[in-house]
């Protein structure tokens, strides 16, 4: 069963960092296509990045492209959001998650299961 659980979430202040982690099981990380999303209350749910399954490839999306990076390590089966520089604008609850595809971005519309998310909260 393909499962994929976010944490690392946090409060940090402006201009802060958080490394989020996302942990698969029932497939190897490196496989399908994992993305990283974020919702905040009252708003659709966005793509925030994505790592693909063929060649690793990534994406970001504007909001957050030269600050946000993502990696994943296939001998821990998980990948990682490492955010720097955090704008009050980034606080929402992030999810991983996949479409079972291998290509970035994943679609909103695709992914069939949404795990539990972790908070990120952006204060001084």
């Amino acid at each position: 069963q393909v499962q994929l659980v976010a944490s690392g979430g946090g409060l940090v202040q402006p201009g802060g960092s958080l490394r989020l982690s996302c942990a698969a099981s029932g497939f190897p990380v490196d496989y399908y296509a994992i993305g990283w999303f974020r919702q905040v209350p009252g708003k659709e749910r966005e793509v925030v990045s994505c790592i693909s399954g063929n060649d690793g490839s990534t994406y970001y999306a504007d909001t957050v492209k030269g600050r946000f990076t993502v990696s994943r390590d296939n001998s821990k089966n998980t990948m990682w959001l490492q955010m720097n520089n955090l704008k009050p604008e980034d606080a929402a609850v992030y999810y991983c998650a996949t479409d079972q595809g291998r290509a970035c971005p994943v679609p909103n519309y695709r992914v069939v299961r949404w795990g539990q998310g972790t908070q990120v909260t952006v204060s001084s």
